[in-house]
C-alpha cells in the first residue's frame, strides 16, 4: 500500500507538470492554477471580436489586434479578428439576435463589446462564458475595483464582463466668454463646483447677457448643457442618499422614488433649463458651444476631442476660443461621485479553447502601456489602477505617433483623479434596465422641452418672463409633474 501511495504521487506530480507545460495557467473556483487548453498552432484558434468604435478609435482598435496577431497571437496561435458593428445598440441588436439564432443573423461572436444591460439579458440565456477563471486573483486585484464590481453582476462570483476601456463625465468651459462675464459678475470657476452653483452662475449669465441688448427683451443665453441627462438623475441621486432602483437579495429590482431627492434634482436641472439658463439645441452639447449657444457644457472623456476652438456666429462673424476643464459638480454637502461608464467586452460562453484565446486577448489587450496608449487616443481611461497615473498617460502620449490634443490630455488629467478621489457609480443590471435608465433621462428632457417652449410662446404674447416661468416652476408645477414622474416610471420597472 505504501508503494502504491508512492507512484501514484510521483504520477500525480509528473501529471501537474506536463499540464502546466501545455500553456499558461487556469484558475479553478479555489483560486488555484490548472493547465490551460493547448492549442496547436498549425490549426490555430480563430477569435472574433464585435465593437463599435469608429473613426479614430477603430484605427487605434485594429491596430492594436494587427499587433496581437503579430505576436502573441502568432505565439500563442490565436488569430483575432475584429468586426465594427456600427453604434453600440446595433452592436447589442447584433449579439442577441445570433445567439437566439434569429432568422438571417449571423453566428454569435466570440468577443463582443458591451453594457450591463445587454450582458445580463445574454446572461439571462445562459451565453455568457466567466472570464474570471482565467486570471488569477492577484490579476484582478491590478484592475480599478469599481470596474471588476460592474461584470459580476450576477452575483455569484463569475466575472461576465470584462474591462477594456472606461470613461467618466467632466466640465468644460469656454474660457474665452467666460472672463468677461466672471469678471463682470464677480464670479470664479469656484462657483461651478456645486449644481447649486451652476444653476445660480447660468441665471447670473442668462441677465448678463439678456442687459447686453437693452433694446430687446429677454433675449439672454443659456450657460450650461450636458450631453447625458440621465447620468445627472441616476449619479445625483446615489449622490443624494436614494438609488431610484437597486436589486435584492435575488436580483430583483426594487424601486425607490424619494420626493426630496426628485425635488432637488427637478429645482437644479428642470427649472433652470425652462427658465432659458441651460439648452440642449444639437445634437451634442459641443455643437451648443460652437453656435454659441452656450459656454458650458458635461461631456464623456470620449467626447472632449469634439469640443470647438472656435464659435461660429453666424456666416459672418467667427472667433477663436479656449477652454477649461473642470471637475463634474456636486451637490452641496454630499460626497463626490462620478458616472462609471463605457463599454466592456462580453465572451461568448463556447469551448475551453476559444474562452482561453479570448482571455489571453484581453490579457494582452489591456496591459498598462498598451491600454494607455489606447486609452489616450481615443478619450478612454486605463482599466488597471496602475494605469490611472497621469505621469505614465503622459510620458506614453510623447512617444504616441497620434498625438492628442491639449483638451483630450487635459480632460484626461482630471478624469483620472476624479476616478481616484470619487465614489464611481453605474446602475446595477436588471431586466428593464436599459428603459428605465432612458426613462429618467428622457422625462425630464422632454417635459423641460416643452414648458420652456410655452414660456417662450407666452413672453411672444406679451406675458411677462417671471410670471410665464413661474406657472411651469412652481409648487403646484412640481406636484403634478412628480405624480406624472412616479407613476411612469413605476410602470417602466415592472
Amino acid at each position: 500500500m505504501k508503494k502504491f501511495r508512492c507512484i501514484s504521487a510521483i504520477f500525480a506530480v509528473l501529471l501537474t507538470a506536463l499540464l502546466t507545460a501545455c500553456g499558461e495557467s487556469v484558475v479553478d473556483e479555489s483560486g488555484s492554477s490548472q493547465s490551460s487548453p493547448e492549442i496547436d498552432k498549425n490549426e490555430p484558434a480563430t477569435v472574433t471580436v464585435w465593437h463599435y468604435y469608429n473613426g479614430v478609435q477603430q484605427m487605434n482598435f485594429d491596430n492594436a489586434v494587427a499587433e496581437f496577431n503579430k505576436t502573441v497571437g502568432y505565439d500563442e496561435g490565436i488569430i483575432v479578428e475584429a468586426v465594427s458593428k456600427g453604434s453600440i445598440s446595433e452592436l447589442a441588436d447584433s449579439v442577441v439576435a445570433s445567439v437566439k439564432k434569429s432568422a438571417g443573423a449571423e453566428n454569435p461572436p466570440d468577443i463582443f463589446a458591451t453594457y450591463a444591460e445587454t450582458a445580463y439579458t445574454l446572461d439571462q440565456m445562459n451565453a455568457l462564458a466567466d472570464i474570471g477563471k482565467y486570471f488569477t486573483e492577484d490579476e484582478i486585484s491590478e484592475y480599478v475595483d469599481a470596474y471588476i464590481d460592474e461584470g459580476q453582476f450576477s452575483g455569484d462570483g463569475s466575472l461576465k464582463i470584462f474591462p477594456t476601456a472606461k470613461s467618466t463625465e467632466i466640465m468644460i468651459l469656454n474660457s474665452t466668454d467666460w472672463e468677461e462675464f466672471a469678471e463682470s459678475e464677480n464670479v470664479t470657476t469656484d462657483n461651478l463646483k456645486t449644481w447649486e452653483g451652476v444653476a445660480e452662475v447660468a441665471e447670473k449669465y442668462y441677465n448678463y447677457t439678456d442687459s447686453l441688448t437693452p433694446d430687446i427683451e429677454n433675449d439672454g443665453r443659456a450657460f450650461f448643457g450636458r450631453d447625458s441627462v440621465a447620468n445627472y438623475m441616476i449619479v445625483g441621486a446615489k449622490q443624494l442618499g436614494a438609488e431610484f432602483v437597486s436589486l435584492d437579495d435575488s436580483g430583483n429590482p426594487v424601486l425607490t422614488i424619494d420626493k426630496d431627492v426628485v425635488r432637488k434634482l427637478w429645482d437644479n436641472y428642470y427649472v433652470p433649463y425652462v427658465k432659458g439658463c441651460y439648452t440642449m439645441q444639437g445634437r451634442y452639447r459641443s455643437d451648443d458651444v460652437k453656435l454659441g449657444k452656450s459656454i458650458a457644457i458635461i461631456c464623456s472623456t470620449t467626447g472632449t476631442a469634439y469640443y470647438p476652438t472656435e464659435v461660429t456666429i453666424n456666416d459672418d462673424y467667427t472667433y477663436p476660443i479656449e477652454n477649461i476643464i473642470l471637475p463634474i459638480p456636486d451637490f452641496e454637502g454630499t460626497k463626490p461621485y462620478a458616472v462609471q461608464q463605457g463599454a466592456g467586452m462580453s465572451v461568448i460562453s463556447s469551448d475551453e479553447q476559444t474562452e482561453y484565446a479570448s482571455a489571453v486577448f484581453l490579457k494582452w489587450f489591456t496591459e498598462e502601456e498598451r491600454n494607455i496608449e489606447f486609452a489616450i487616443n481615443s478619450g478612454y481611461l486605463p482599466v488597471k489602477k496602475s494605469g490611472n497615473d497621469f505621469d505614465k498617460i503622459s510620458g506614453v502620449n510623447e512617444q504616441s505617433e497620434n498625438a492628442v490634443k491639449d483638451t483630450m490630455l487635459n480632460s484626461l488629467e482630471l478624469a483620472i483623479d476624479e476616478v481616484n478621489s470619487h465614489s464611481l457609480y453605474t446602475m446595477k443590471p436588471f431586466e428593464t434596465a436599459g428603459e428605465v435608465r432612458n426613462y429618467l433621462g428622457d422625462y425630464i428632457q422632454n417635459t423641460a422641452d416643452a414648458a420652456y417652449a410655452a414660456v417662450i410662446e407666452k413672453t411672444d404674447n406679451g406675458a411677462s418672463r417671471d410670471e410665464a416661468v413661474a406657472e411651469y416652476t412652481s409648487d403646484e408645477a412640481f406636484e403634478e409633474w412628480f405624480g406624472e414622474f412616479s407613476s411612469s416610471l413605476e410602470n417602466t420597472v415592472k
